[in-house]
């Protein structure tokens, strides 16, 4: 594999990255930036649309009023590059040129996870409840929104049948600097820290009645 199409960890980007609109989650650099009006946002997609043919890779824009969204990934690698990278500084480059202005909050993934002893049987009717299709994944089959709005779903596995809490409980992944502030202020906001021994891939916190969330981050 050639230097350029190496997969990139949000450790090996966050210094890079440090200090501008980008972050890395999810195997994908995410910018998004606040301009004056739709005027000053469409001539900084104009100009992003410029730097992206003279580069040969072309990020996903989203263009509104006064705001612009990129996203970044080498689809050919399956996760961030180092063309994905330099373009990203270009971008960040183009926004400080034509006063752009990163805008919040940060990006963020929202998984369902539903515990089960038998997933093939359970399957079918969240996928037909949500009108989702099956995608197979390494990590089994799970069940995406067509539309690619809804929250992905997985199944994760019980050996044994648990009677303790919740079946179902929730995921969000977050870029990596951000994962433990989020955490301190479940916490304040009335949460329980059930563990941190898999931090900072993920941490479990629960609410008063027991209902789980995942904190979670990406490591590509």
């Amino acid at each position: 594999m050639s230097p350029a199409s190496t997969i990139l960890t949000p450790v090996q980007t966050e210094s890079v990255l440090a200090g501008g609109a980008f972050v890395h989650l999810d195997g994908t650099l995410h910018g998004a930036f606040r301009t004056t009006d739709f005027a000053s946002a469409a001539r900084f997609v104009a100009a992003i649309a410029e730097a992206a043919d003279a580069a040969n890779h072309h990020p996903e824009v989203r263009l509104g009023y006064g705001t612009v969204g990129i996203r970044l990934r080498s689809h050919d690698a399956g996760g961030v590059t180092e063309r994905d990278l330099a373009l990203a500084l270009r971008c960040q480059e183009l926004a400080d040129a034509q006063g752009a202005e990163r805008a919040q909050p940060a990006p963020a993934r929202y998984d369902v996870a539903i515990d089960s002893t038998d997933a093939d049987a359970i399957r079918p009717f969240w996928r037909v409840g949500l009108g989702y299709v099956e995608l197979d994944t390494p990590d089994g089959i799970e069940l995406v929104d067509p539309r690619g709005d809804g929250p992905k779903v997985w199944f994760q596995h019980m050996e044994i049948a648990r009677t303790d809490r919740n079946w179902i409980h929730l995921d969000v992944y977050l870029p990596t600097g951000d994962a433990d502030e989020r955490v301190q202020a479940i916490v304040e906001a009335g949460g329980v820290l059930l563990t941190d021994e898999h931090a900072p891939d993920w941490w479990v916190l629960a609410d008063v009645d027991g209902n789980e969330l995942c904190v979670c981050t990406t490591v590509y």
